[in-house]
């Protein structure tokens, strides 16, 4: 990672674990969300504007994420740990 205040801080991640990994609520295949549109999110949570599945504001940057296959959702990477949990995912509707 790199300095706390950046927002495209990349998060290493094993490849076997990004192919076993897969969407908790549709099973979908989830892959690395890249580097723009980890800095769009990331922009849009710094302006207050992003919640999460749960209903919760989204308040701290993301370190990385997983995108679902059909790029409906994006699941957070926080301090190099994936939290693929359906409550804690992202629409990304109107942001990617």
């Amino acid at each position: 990672m790199t300095g706390e205040g950046d927002s495209t801080r990349s998060v290493p991640i094993d490849p076997s674990l990004v192919a076993i990994l897969c969407c908790p609520e549709t099973r979908q295949p989830v892959s690395l969300l890249d580097a723009a549109s980890l800095e769009r999110l990331n922009q849009k949570i710094a302006s207050g504007a992003l919640q999460n599945k749960g209903g919760h504001e989204v308040n701290d940057p993301l370190d990385g994420g997983f995108i679902r296959s059909d790029h409906a959702v994006v699941y957070p990477i926080r301090d190099s740990i994936p939290i693929m949990l359906i409550e804690e995912g992202i629409s990304t509707d109107g942001i990617l």
